[in-house]
C-alpha cells in the first residue's frame, strides 16, 4: 500500500495525527493543522486517539476537539480516562456538551459529574428527557436498565398499519438502530413487537395486532447486562424491549450497547487474571499504577513464600539428590498450565450461560478424564527423559507419578474453583491467577518431593 493509500485509512490519520499532536507541543505553528485533522475523524476514533495519547498530550488535544463534537467524544470515553477530561469543562460547556446524547450514553457521563452538576444538566432538560435520564440512573450500570435507551417509538395493537406509516412520515425520523416499533397497551404494558419488514410489507389495512410478533419477551430491567449480550447472540436480536417487573416498557437495548457490554467482558476477564482492572489507563500516573498493581504483586508474593515454605520442608531430599532440585519446575509448570486451560474454559462457559450448577458435575468428570490422558501421556514423556537424563528409574517413576497427581489436581481446581468464587459472589477470572497457580504448585512440590522423601531417602 501507497503511503497515500496508508494515510487515508484510519489508523493511518490516527498515526499523523499523533505525530502532528507531539510536534504541536514544541511548536504551535501545526495546532491548526492538527485541529483540522482530530475533527475530520469519527467521535469513536477521536476516543480511541484520546486514550492512546500520554496525559500531556491527551489535554492538548482535547482542547482542540470541536464543542459539538464533545458529548460524541466523551461517550466513547473509558471510565478512567473521561473524568479527567469532565474536570476542564465548566457547567454551561458540559450542559452543551450532552444536548441531543442518548439517554444511556448521557447516563453513563453523568455517573463521572460532581452531584452539583448532574443536578444542574437535568434541570438544563425538559421534563421527559429528565425523566428519561432518572430512569435509567436508577438501576446499575451493568443491567438491563441501565444499558437501555429511552427513546423508543410505541404504537397501539388496534391501530392500522396505513396509520403507522402516516405516523412515521409525519415523524420524519426514527431512532437509530430500530428495526421493529414496539407494541404497548394504553398503561404502557408491553404486548409485542411490529417489524419494520411487516410494515413496509403487509397489506395497509391489516391491524397492528393482527401483524405483530407476540413471542418475542421483554427483558427485565434487573437482568445482569451479560445474560443480555447471551439473550442478543442466541436469538441474533438487533434490538429487544426493556419492562419492569409489572411487564411495563421503560426503553430498549440495542446491538451496539451490547457489543459495549461483550468487548467490556472480555477485558475483565483477561485483566482480572492479573489482578488489573479492565479501565485501566496506559498512560495513568505513575503512582496510581504502582499502587493498584502493588496490592496484588503482595498477594502474590504471600502465596510464593507458600509454596517456597513447602520446599523448604524437604530441604534435606534436594540436599541429598540435586537432580530433584533440577527437575521440581517441570510439574509445578505443567500443572499451572493445564489448571489454566481449564479454568479458561470453564470462565467463558459460565460467561457464556453454558456452565453452572446443572451441569457442574459433567463438565468436572470430563475434565478430570481430560486430565487423566494428558497426564499419563506427559508422564511418560517426563519419565523417559529424567530416566535417560539420571539413569535412574526411580527418578523417573517418581516425577511421572508427581506429573498424574498435579495435572489431576489442576483439572479438578481449574473446574470446581471459578464455580466456588462464583457462588460464594467473588470474580472467577481470579481463578485464573495467582489462587490456581499458588494451588497446583504447592501440590506439585508437596507430590513430587514427598514421593521422592519416601522412596529415595
Amino acid at each position: 500500500m501507497t503511503e497515500t493509500g496508508q494515510q487515508e485509512t484510519p489508523q493511518g490519520r490516527l498515526k499523523i495525527l499523533t505525530t502532528a499532536l507531539a510536534a504541536a507541543l514544541q511548536s504551535g505553528g501545526m495546532l491548526a493543522h492538527a485541529r483540522n485533522m482530530l475533527n475530520s475523524l469519527h467521535p469513536a476514533e477521536i476516543a480511541h486517539l484520546l486514550e492512546s495519547m500520554p496525559p500531556q498530550e491527551r489535554l492538548l488535544a482535547w482542547e482542540l476537539v470541536d464543542p459539538e463534537l464533545d458529548g460524541e467524544v466523551l461517550s466513547h470515553l473509558s471510565d478512567e480516562v473521561r473524568p479527567a477530561l469532565l474536570r476542564l469543562m465548566d457547567t454551561q460547556e458540559l450542559v452543551a456538551a450532552t444536548e441531543g446524547l442518548a439517554t444511556d450514553d448521557l447516563a453513563d457521563i453523568l455517573q463521572d459529574l460532581p452531584k452539583v452538576v448532574i443536578h444542574t444538566v437535568l434541570q438544563s432538560m425538559n421534563v421527559q428527557d429528565r425523566q428519561r435520564v432518572e430512569s435509567v440512573l436508577s438501576y446499575p450500570e451493568d443491567t438491563a436498565g441501565g444499558l437501555m435507551n429511552t427513546d423508543t417509538l410505541t404504537v397501539r395493537p388496534d391501530v392500522t398499519l396505513d396509520v403507522v406509516l402516516r405516523y412515521l412520515r409525519l415523524r420524519g425520523e426514527i431512532p437509530e438502530t430500530t428495526d421493529s416499533l414496539i407494541v404497548v397497551t394504553r398503561a404502557d404494558q408491553y404486548i409485542g413487537l411490529l417489524s419494520l419488514a411487516d410494515l413496509l410489507t403487509r397489506d395497509p389495512e391489516l391491524t397492528v395486532g393482527e401483524v405483530m410478533e407476540r413471542e418475542v419477551e421483554g427483558i427485565p430491567a434487573t437482568m445482569a447486562a451479560i445474560e443480555v449480550a447471551n439473550l442478543f447472540e442466541q436469538r441474533d436480536l438487533i434490538s429487544a424491549p426493556v419492562i419492569d417487573e409489572e411487564g411495563k416498557l421503560l426503553g430498549r437495548i440495542t446491538i451496539d450497547d451490547v457489543v459495549d457490554v461483550i468487548r467490556d467482558e472480555a477485558e475483565h476477564s483477561v485483566m482480572s487474571m492479573a489482578g488489573l482492572r479492565e479501565e485501566e489507563d496506559i498512560f495513568a500516573p505513575v503512582v496510581a499504577s504502582a499502587q493498584r498493581r502493588a496490592v496484588w504483586l503482595g498477594i502474590n508474593l504471600v502465596t510464593a513464600f507458600l509454596a517456597s515454605w513447602v520446599i523448604g520442608l524437604f530441604e534435606g531430599t534436594i540436599e541429598k539428590i540435586v537432580a530433584l532440585a533440577v527437575l521440581m519446575p517441570i510439574v509445578a509448570s505443567m500443572g499451572g498450565i493445564a489448571g489454566t486451560q481449564t479454568a479458561t474454559l470453564v470462565i467463558r462457559g459460565m460467561a457464556l450461560g453454558r456452565v453452572g450448577a446443572a451441569n457442574a458435575r459433567r463438565v468436572v468428570m470430563k475434565e478430570l478424564a481430560v486430565g487423566a490422558l494428558n497426564s499419563m501421556l506427559w508422564a511418560v514423556v517426563v519419565a523417559v527423559v529424567a530416566i535417560v537424563w539420571y539413569q535412574d528409574w526411580r527418578i523417573g517413576a517418581i516425577i511421572a507419578a508427581a506429573m498424574v497427581i498435579n495435572l489431576l489436581t489442576a483439572a479438578l481446581t481449574g473446574t470446581t474453583l471459578p464455580l466456588m468464587l462464583r457462588k460464594m459472589g467473588a470474580d472467577p477470572a481470579l481463578a485464573g491467577s495467582v489462587i490456581l497457580t499458588t494451588f497446583t504448585d504447592v501440590v506439585g512440590f508437596l507430590a513430587f518431593l514427598g514421593l521422592a522423601t519416601v522412596f529415595l531417602i
